[in-house]
């Protein structure tokens, strides 16, 4: 293969990995965006395989080693996508961020130690100053973001009883201070690789990326693990641009850049939608202080209902908004949601849909659901087209939120004061459902459920939402 026809190939897999992206934009042309970063990755993939082949002396061995790699890694990447629920979706995407990390450290490591193999520099001659710098940038992003990723991973889990890995923000004296004497490190040690080529201050930088990584995520809360998700991604291309450069792999520089700089740009877009400095989410110092309900939380009233009770209301309204939440993903309740919305569209009542742009657990999550349960498009509605028809709204059924629907973003001194939420506070009505009255990922009280507007209907979202279709038909 020609070097002429790699660089054309390579070519064609960016056009689709830019066309992915711009198709993965909108819920109309997600699949055709897929489609596109499908067929792009494929080419990438076969492209370097048959390239790195042809590089290697012993081709047999070589080749055998490679074939092993990629049917290993696709089998079993392949097994976990089909078996993954929506619901922990984010988990997995948290582990493969970890992967990539993991593999620019070992191919940075690798470039180091056989500098001739990879073309960073002829047999016996020091690695170039620049190649050095990209290999440890390469290197030290890859650690942060594979340690970084594997808090992340338990945290989003909750099934690990290792502290590490708690929903709640882990914090200790001085923490900052120790961050900030392990950058300098870093940065002392990165300066001596650089100008001696000194392997201990190579594996020193590495090593306190690891450690950076956990310290990084550790003080940030379940609430904000949308957003951990989204930088981590950022760092997982920016550490395979790294290596490109000092690879001179096209297609690394270029696929890196773009999941460095879309994921960058989702971040600043989700801190936004959270009330959150930018600058401080990329250098991991936006976690609070754990915040828990109040004691007396399960003492006050509420009013509670059945589904049956909110199907009459539903069914003596002119229009509704329902606002999907992690409850609904867990309960994997969409196709019973859009059962509803068809009934009472039939009744005459305006249906919508409106979606928190951090609502359940990764960015997208609730339009992928709905989407899944083929809800027409022109029923779902972002935060800001819908947030100004609450108060024109007769009844709005909240389906296992709870942070995004939070009237306390309004209260001064709140740890989610100034966070942009749905204002269903506004409408005339609002129906809660939610398994029980346990607080969401910020461990607030919810005031939303106790004003008289509301009626809470207890009961896993599948079937309450089966039952208030049901009883729709008695309405």
């Amino acid at each position: 293969m020609s070097i002429n026809l790699v660089t054309l190939l390579y070519l064609v897999a960016s056009v689709c990995f830019i066309q992915a992206l711009k198709g993965l934009s909108h819920p109309t042309t997600s699949i055709r965006g897929n489609a596109f970063g499908m067929a792009g990755m494929a080419i990438a993939m076969v492209t370097t395989a048959v390239l790195i082949v042809r590089l290697i002396d012993d081709a047999g061995t070589g080749a055998t080693l490679l074939l092993a790699g990629l049917v290993v890694g696709g089998g079993i990447g392949t097994v976990m996508a089909q078996r993954v629920a929506m619901t922990r979706m984010p988990e997995l995407v948290a582990f493969m961020h970890s992967m990539i990390g993991l593999a620019a450290v070992f191919i940075a490591i690798a470039a180091v130690a056989e500098p001739h193999a990879f073309g960073v520099a002829p047999r016996g001659a020091p690695i170039p100053t620049g190649n050095r710098l990209e290999l440890m940038l390469g290197a030290f992003i890859g650690a942060i973001t594979f340690s970084g990723s594997v808090i992340a991973f338990g945290k989003l889990s909750g099934k690990y009883r290792f502290r590490l890995f708690s929903g709640s923000p882990v914090q200790f004296p001085g923490q900052h201070l120790v961050n900030l004497a392990l950058a300098v490190g870093a940065v002392a040690l990165g300066a001596l690789f650089l100008t001696s080529e000194s392997w201990p201050a190579f594996f020193g930088v590495v090593a306190i990326a690891f450690v950076l990584g956990v310290l990084i995520i550790i003080p940030i809360g379940g609430a904000d693990m949308p957003v951990v998700v989204s930088m981590l991604n950022s760092y997982s291309g920016f550490a395979a641009a790294g290596i490109g450069f000092s690879l001179n792999n096209p297609m690394l520089i270029i696929a890196g850049s773009l999941v460095g700089s879309s994921g960058a740009i989702l971040s600043y877009i989700m801190c936004r939608a959270m009330n959150r400095s930018f600058i401080s989410v990329i250098l991991g110092g936006f976690g609070g202080e754990a915040v828990t309900a109040s004691a007396d939380a399960a003492q006050r009233a509420v009013r509670s209902g059945s589904a049956d009770d909110a199907a009459f209301i539903l069914g003596n309204a002119e229009t509704v908004i329902l606002v999907p939440g992690y409850g609904l993903a867990v309960a994997r309740a969409q196709h019973a949601v859009k059962d509803l919305a068809a009934k009472l569209v039939e009744r005459g009542v305006t249906v919508k849909y409106a979606i928190h742009p951090v609502a359940g657990r990764m960015p997208g999550h609730m339009n992928v659901l709905l989407a899944e349960a083929e809800v027409p498009y022109d029923q779902v509605f972002e935060m800001d087209e819908v947030n100004g028809e609450f108060g024109q709204t007769d009844v709005v059924v909240v389906l296992g939120a709870n942070d995004v629907v939070n009237p306390a973003a309004h209260t001064p001194g709140s740890a989610i004061f100034g966070m942009p939420i749905l204002e269903v506070s506004r409408a005339r009505t609002v129906i809660v459902n939610k398994r029980s009255m346990a607080a969401g990922y910020a461990g607030l009280d919810n005031e939303l459920f106790y004003m008289d507007k509301t009626m809470m209907v207890f009961g896993d979202a599948k079937k309450t939402v089966e039952e208030m279709v049901k009883a729709l038909d008695q309405v």
